[in-house]
């Protein structure tokens, strides 16, 4: 083996870890993942080890093996994180960068200067603003998770009770929301995909379309400049979706996701190079890929847990009704409303996109049976 090819050491082994194991195949870049259970979704196809992330005299252990550590989720304590910098680790990305994506409060007020809801954190009823508003919990949020409409003082009191600071923000009547996912490499060359639109249910993104159909060129424009901004703004490296609201001719910033994220899963078919390989790319500092569509639209539907266990047999009936889909399965044990896989399917036709991504999701998930 050719020793000059680095080994990237992951935190996480799950879908995301999963779906890194093929761009780094190609480019011939070895990865050690850090997993929490021998049966995570990329564990099971993957060289590992197992432990636990909060722990760094483990992740120190860990690191020695790696030429440098990346993340495949926001849980790990910032502490640990600035621990194995501390020790002469390269993790990717900073904990400078990192901390803006699990602390939300610190996220705002670093983002001040760009287009926001109102937002404050309290830790009192009296100083909240009026109702209805959204909360959330200034980390540990994630998927709909940590984050409430609160209509009420009965509302507020209660989530109060549990938790003595909340992050409140203005509430936000939108008329979409989207996602930009961009890339930025150590030595500052970036780049950025086409604007996302996602479809939300019950806090869980379940669809996204690509190009987002319902927002003009100039807002898309505007959405990946500040995208682009942001990501040099907190010195990214790696990959990041900048979640927004789009409201008219505004835009609202709503969250920062500092890796590969749900709305990029597009990529892999959909992209000249996925998010994936260009978050490999970004933090070895290699040159970037070309973010360029392959096709028109692409449309992604969220495989969900449901009542149906059996993910293999409805291969069956999907892929002669539609050859053109493409399925990944995270191999993860079915659990209702988890995120279990997803499916792709790539053209010109929107609607027809659509509708195939939206059947195939829903027969998967057990929600339709034909």
């Amino acid at each position: 083996m050719n020793e000059r090819f680095p080994t990237v050491g992951i935190i996480g082994a799950g879908q995301l870890a999963r779906m890194s194991i093929a761009p780094a195949t190609a480019l011939g870049i070895n990865l050690l993942l850090f997993a929490q259970d021998k049966e995570d979704s990329a564990a099971q196809i993957s060289q590992h080890v197992v432990g636990d992330f909060r722990d760094l005299t483990q992740l120190l252990e860990f690191s020695k093996q790696c030429d440098l550590i990346t993340f495949e989720h926001e849980l790990v304590p910032l502490s640990v994180i600035k621990g194995l910098e501390a020790a002469g680790v390269k993790v990717f990305p900073s904990s400078n960068s990192f901390q803006y994506s699990q602390d939300k409060a610190a996220m705002r007020a670093k983002l001040a200067t760009y287009p926001s809801p109102k937002w404050k954190v309290i830790e009192d009823e009296g100083q909240a603003f009026d109702f209805p508003f959204m909360a959330k919990k200034i980390s540990g949020g994630y998927d709909g998770r940590g984050v409430w409409k609160v209509k009420n003082l009965d509302d507020l009191e209660e989530l109060l009770a549990e938790h003595s600071q909340l992050l409140i923000e203005e509430l936000i009547e939108f008329d979409c929301e989207i996602a930009v996912m961009v890339a930025r490499s150590e030595h500052g060359q970036a780049t950025s995909w086409a604007p996302t639109q996602t479809v939300q249910k019950d806090g869980i993104c379940t669809l996204t379309i690509t190009p987002a159909p319902n927002i003009s060129t100039e807002i898309a424009e505007k959405a990946q400049h500040l995208a682009l901004s942001i990501a040099s703004e907190i010195a990214l490296v790696g990959v990041m979706a900048v979640e927004m609201f789009i409201k008219g001719d505004e835009i609202f910033i709503n969250e920062l996701a500092m890796r590969p994220h749900n709305s990029g899963h597009w990529t892999i078919e959909g992209s000249r190079t996925s998010q994936f390989e260009q978050h490999l790319r970004a933090i070895l500092d290699l040159p970037l890929g070309d973010p360029t569509m392959t096709a028109p639209f692409a449309v992604m539907g969220n495989i969900l847990g449901g009542d149906k266990t059996d993910m293999y047999r409805p291969y069956l009936h999907l892929m002669a009704r539609n050859p053109e889909l493409k399925f990944h399965q995270y191999k993860k044990e079915v659990r209702k409303g988890r995120k279990i896989g997803h499916v792709t399917v790539i053209g010109e036709n929107l609607l027809e996109l659509t509708e195939v991504a939206e059947h195939a999701r829903d027969y998967m998930s057990g929600e339709i049976d034909e």
